[in-house]
């Protein structure tokens, strides 16, 4: 596999329900973007982003655009990844960090730096501030994937664990802060991270010069802010399209009323965009820059991260498939060359493994039935031998004799098989069928 949890040297070579876009102009020409914060007043420009990308020169890597024929025949113009999964730590992370760190004064360097996070930021922070010289101190949930914790703390940082979900860890880590004078590292929400993750937008024009629509997923919005910044200022003819999971979606309610809005209890797989509230820097960045910001489901997401697996032999966390989700959920509403950021590979195995067995599912490829056969002995091994001569693989079987809603003489078995993909799921159904079985579901 092409990216490895954690793995700071891993390297690489240079369709469902529609989704539901939410439109609005972008601004008139490119240029800088004005966006107000607690901070004050901040201006981030293309000049910012070219600063930043020569304060990453020799730390951040220039990743790979690989291109993608699969996609590139349902879209009808070439479809090219950005491999931030590929990037040190597993993601773009660590660019925002080590430039937001690098430009800290000598007394602030030397209070250390703190930061919340469930897995990507935290990763990128421990090896920015590692790099620099810097102490830092990182807040995680404690209910945190166990690779995850591991990887932070080898990158350098001491990990506290506290909380439940990110908003309490990140109160955690601000209440640190307060206390010892450390420097709070946002995730999103500051000139210096925005401009960093910016960088990923002028190597997309670097490396592909024809590029016409660039897709890129949002939590807080700092990656698709920086990216906007840089592409509009270069090429205002190119598209910039947003993607959020459907039910961690800030953005679009927020597009709408003019401001960030806050939405209750965000619930999705991809924990990389699960973010309540967009930041208020990007957020501007985003109504002016920004052309569409489409949703995603669950089961367009778990369909993506599968084909990237399988296609691209690229492992990739939800989040980070989430425009690859919105390119098979609407294909013909892109216009290419288009490139699709990855944004990042840190995702936990078991995690993994259910978003696998999920999209095989959603792809038709899975299949769950429950059936009554008489309780006789070789009754399940003549059911077997029916599914044998089906070509359908089983994973799982569930062999239940007693319970009281069944007869006397019944037994009831759940199956698990791996199928060839729906037209081979309805031909295992009609088949148990015409053996005499009760198919239940």
């Amino acid at each position: 596999m092409a990216a490895r949890l954690g793995d700071e040297d891993g390297t690489g070579s240079g369709s469902g329900p529609a989704s539901h876009p939410t439109s609005h102009a972008p601004a008139p020409a490119p240029g800088p973007a004005s966006a107000s914060a607690a901070e004050g007043s901040a201006t981030i420009t293309l000049d910012d982003v070219r600063g930043a990308q020569k304060t990453l020169s020799g730390v951040s890597r220039l990743t790979a655009l690989e291109g993608s024929r699969y996609l590139s025949g349902l879209v009808g113009s070439p479809v090219h990844f950005k491999c931030e999964n590929l990037q040190r730590t597993g993601s773009f992370k660590l660019r925002g960090g080590y430039v937001r760190i690098a430009g800290l004064s000598p007394a602030e360097r030397a209070a250390g730096v703190v930061a919340a996070s469930a897995g990507n930021h935290a990763q990128g922070v421990a090896l920015a501030a590692s790099l620099l010289g810097v102490r830092s101190t990182v807040f995680m949930p404690e209910g945190a994937p166990l690779p995850k914790i591991a990887a932070t703390r080898e990158y350098g940082a001491e990990v506290r664990l506290r909380g439940q979900i990110v908003d309490e860890t990140m109160r955690a880590a601000q209440e640190y802060a307060e206390r010892t004078g450390a420097v709070f590292i946002h995730p999103f929400d500051h000139p210096d991270i925005i401009a960093g993750q910016g960088t990923v937008g002028l190597e997309i024009l670097e490396q592909c010069p024809e590029v016409r629509t660039v897709v890129v997923g949002i939590g807080g919005g700092g990656l698709a802010a920086g990216v906007a910044v840089a592409v509009k200022a270069l090429r205002p003819d190119v598209r910039v399209v947003g993607v959020q999971a459907e039910g961690a979606a800030a953005y679009p309610p927020s597009l709408a009323a003019g401001r960030p809005v806050t939405i209750d209890a965000p619930v999705t797989m991809a924990d990389g965009i699960k973010v309540g509230r967009p930041g208020d820097v990007p957020f501007q960045l985003i109504q002016e820059l920004v052309d569409e910001v489409r949703t995603v489901t669950e089961d367009e997401l778990s369909s993506a991260l599968l084909l990237c697996l399988e296609r691209a032999k690229l492992v990739v966390e939800p989040a980070g498939a989430s425009p690859v989700a919105a390119l098979l959920s609407a294909p013909e509403s892109f216009e290419g060359p288009v490139v699709a950021v990855l944004s990042g590979g840190n995702v936990d195995p078991l995690l993994m493994q259910r978003i696998l067995r999920h999209g095989m599912a959603a792809a038709g490829r899975y299949l769950s039935l429950r059936l009554r056969l008489t309780d006789r002995p070789g009754a399940l091994a003549t059911l077997l031998a029916v599914l044998s001569t089906l070509d359908a693989n089983v994973l799982d079987v569930s062999h239940v004799r007693t319970n009281p809603r069944l007869g006397l003489s019944e037994a009831e078995v759940e199956l698990h098989l791996e199928t060839k993909g729906p037209d081979h799921c309805a031909e295992v159904r009609e088949a148990l069928r015409g053996a005499g079985y009760t198919v239940m579901a």
